[in-house]
């Protein structure tokens, strides 16, 4: 990081830098590499713990001896990275995971992760500190099996999360000492478009997940997973980038702080999938204060400041507990206007006739 820095010095004084994501795991997500394509995963398999290595197997039983269990072994029953939950021991409906030693288990193993983002944020802190800069953390938008009890993919990612207890919310109360921006994905994802066999709730997970970073007070923001060109994907972005939509006085009560789109290319620059995008960049800023100045264009950042005194991780479990999460509108006033995105494509296409017929 301070090889970033010192490389980067100049773009981060003139502050053309507004924000710094810092790598906290594979993908740079702050997860376990528990789905690895290269290995063998194919979607949408749970994955495999990662806690096999002899520091970690130290760790554990450390634990549990202090928890007055040392009789207690890693699960050796939780299937294969290609598995479906149902065909395991451990997370099968009333398996392992819902067990006095599963539950130990799940809360060492996200708790591992937990302080592992934490050290690595207070790392970068001090390295940043006073560049008028945030820091930014990902986190994996990991929707398969969502919709089933054992949540089984999020679990050996680290999440520890289930329909009684929230797995991202603690971790949105630890960004919020170092003041750093939760950046999560899958924002143009439905439900729908998802295998059925896949149990996915990538809608709910989004809502689940911001609702827990507005709830910490913390900035939020976001990336779509897939490359789309469509305006479907668009409108999903724009749902979920403002929930409530935009008002004529002020600014919405909860909106995102930003939102990377992936990506440039070839294909997006073909002529009717960039319309379709010049539309939906419209739409984004829609009611946002104007700025003639491009180079100005973005948000003002005070100097970075050290990040507050740590947590105690008793604190940050108490965020644990569910909360409803913030409601959405079906329909916004950024996300209906279907028929003026249509008309518009059709005026820039004979407009666009037009021109090569004067030419």
């Amino acid at each position: 990081m301070r090889s970033f820095r010192e490389n980067m010095e100049e773009f981060l004084k003139s502050q053309l830098m507004i924000d710094i994501e810092v790598g906290l795991g594979p993908a740079g997500e702050l997860r376990y590499p528990s789905y690895t394509q290269n290995v063998g995963w194919v979607f949408p398999g749970i994955g495999e713990f990662q806690c096999y290595d002899k520091y970690l197997k130290a760790d554990f039983k450390e634990a549990a001896a202090e928890a007055g269990h040392p009789e207690w072994e890693l699960p050796d029953n939780a299937g294969k990275p290609n598995d479906k939950p149902e065909s395991t021991e451990f997370f099968k409906s009333n398996g392992t995971y819902q067990t006095e030693k599963g539950r130990f288990f799940l809360t060492w193993y996200s708790n591992k992760l937990l302080t592992h983002g934490d050290d690595i944020l207070d790392e970068a802190n001090k390295v940043f500190l006073g560049y008028r800069v945030k820091l930014a953390a990902k986190v994996a938008g990991i929707h398969w099996w969502y919709k089933t009890e054992s949540h089984a993919a999020e679990l050996t990612a680290g999440y520890y999360n289930l329909c009684h207890r929230d797995g991202y919310r603690p971790i949105a109360r630890m960004l919020s000492r170092h003041n750093a921006i939760l950046n999560f994905t899958c924002l143009e994802m439905k439900n729908v478009e998802q295998p059925v066999e896949a149990q996915s709730g990538a809608e709910e997970l989004v809502k689940q997940v911001l609702s827990g970073g507005w709830a910490e007070k913390i900035e939020v923001a976001g990336e779509n997973a897939l490359a789309r060109y469509d305006r479907e994907a668009y409108d999903q972005i724009l749902s979920n980038t403002r929930p409530n939509g935009v008002v004529k006085f002020g600014h919405p009560a909860r909106k995102m702080y930003g939102v990377t789109y992936l990506r440039l290319s070839d294909k997006l620059m073909k002529q009717r999938n960039f319309d379709i995008f010049k539309t939906f960049v419209k739409k984004m800023h829609a009611n946002l204060d104007y700025c003639s100045d491009p180079e100005r264009y973005y948000h003002f950042t005070e100097p970075m400041e050290r990040s507050k005194p740590r947590i105690p991780l008793e604190i940050l479990l108490e965020a644990t507990e569910p909360l409803e999460p913030y409601p959405w509108l079906k329909e916004t006033d950024v996300t209906r206007r279907v028929l003026a995105g249509f008309l518009h494509y059709i005026l820039a296409t004979v407009l666009r006739i037009l021109r090569i017929k004067v030419n």
